[in-house]
């Protein structure tokens, strides 16, 4: 593969971490802010409706297997480099641990502890058939994806990220004829998938003392079981539409949002409890209203990430991450042209 190639497969892996951070925080800020169910028929009600089918159990898929994607080139790159590949990856989930420790202060579903020791998990699987880790990673994500728990997921779809890395899939990407037909096939099961959860669709949204609560759980757990075909259909539709120069150069503030997922991830819960104490939201947010500071935090995070990656070669959590990944200092300035 050559330089640009590489550049390419790399670029498009932060693209798809960015796209997935957007998701990520509609679903995040509504437990953190105490967001209230809505009132039936009226707007919120269908944003909520349209958070169920769309966003909910996509975009947490889409950055679930995206950290086996990582953790088989982590441990492939430092190999290659005559590196003990796997100290360096113990080492690397033992940080991610501790940040994780630290954040589930604050945000009690946060993901970081749960990879941290799935990544221990999946760690034999590197050396295992790439046949063997598809088929294993398949079956157990549709075994596992009728318990409609997201937790349970989180291994399988770990597995198929790193089949995909020995596949070299993300290698392959700029191949338009797979990439289209594979996002065409998907995009037929996806929307057959969501016809038939908006079938059970509650016109009232109930929670733990109300009688709409199987309703709603149904309609829940049947997304959760779609959701990675939904989410593989997002990526495939993505990575066509990068193939497009406009595309890649008007998405470009999503790149350097994914390069900096953790840094992001991790502000994203700073900056929803932050906003909530100082506007006094919390309990007093409507649906609507969450999708609005949604969007707040994009600017905010965009912006902030593009202008800091111009001068920083990483993200802030990202360098430490990395240095006491590698028990070494790091210049995390870029050297001046």
């Amino acid at each position: 593969m050559n330089t640009k190639e590489l550049t390419k497969r790399i670029d498009t892996l932060d693209y798809l971490r960015g796209f997935a951070l957007l998701g990520i925080i509609l679903v995040n800020i509504i437990p953190l802010l105490s967001v209230k169910l809505p009132v039936p028929g009226t707007t919120d009600a269908s944003y909520l409706r349209f958070l169920y089918l769309l966003v909910e159990g996509r975009f947490y898929t889409i950055f679930t297997f995206l950290f086996g994607v990582g953790f088989y080139i982590f441990i492939s790159r430092a190999n290659a480099k005559g590196k003990n590949g796997y100290v360096l990856f113990l080492r690397r989930i033992l940080v991610l641990f501790f940040f994780g420790l630290v954040h589930v202060q604050f945000h009690p579903g946060e993901a970081l502890t749960v990879y941290a020791i799935c990544g221990l998990i999946i760690l034999p699987f590197y050396k295992a058939n790439k046949l063997v880790n598809l088929v294993f990673g398949t079956a157990m994500l549709v075994v596992l994806g009728f318990f409609a728990e997201k937790i349970f997921m989180v291994v399988p779809l770990m597995l198929l990220g790193i089949a995909a890395g020995q596949y070299q899939v993300f290698e392959q990407i700029l191949n338009w004829k797979k990439t289209s037909i594979f996002t065409c096939l998907i995009f037929v099961v996806s929307v057959a998938g969501l016809i038939y959860q908006y079938q059970y669709a509650p016109f009232v949204f109930g929670n733990g003392s109300d009688e709409n609560f199987l309703e709603t759980q149904r309609f829940l757990h049947i997304g959760i079981t779609i959701g990675p075909i939904v989410s593989a259909f997002y990526v495939g539709l993505l990575i066509l539409l990068l193939n497009f120069p406009i595309v890649r150069q008007v998405l470009s503030p999503l790149k350097s949002y994914g390069r900096m997922a953790l840094t992001n991830y991790v502000s994203q819960t700073i900056l929803i409890l932050g906003l909530g104490q100082v506007l006094n939201l919390v309990d007093h947010l409507s649906y609507i209203q969450s999708l609005v500071l949604c969007m707040a935090i994009y600017t905010i995070q965009l912006t902030f990430s593009t202008i800091w990656l111009r001068y920083f070669r990483f993200g802030p959590l990202e360098w430490v991450w990395r240095m006491l990944t590698y028990f070494e200092w790091m210049p995390i300035r870029k050297a001046a042209d």
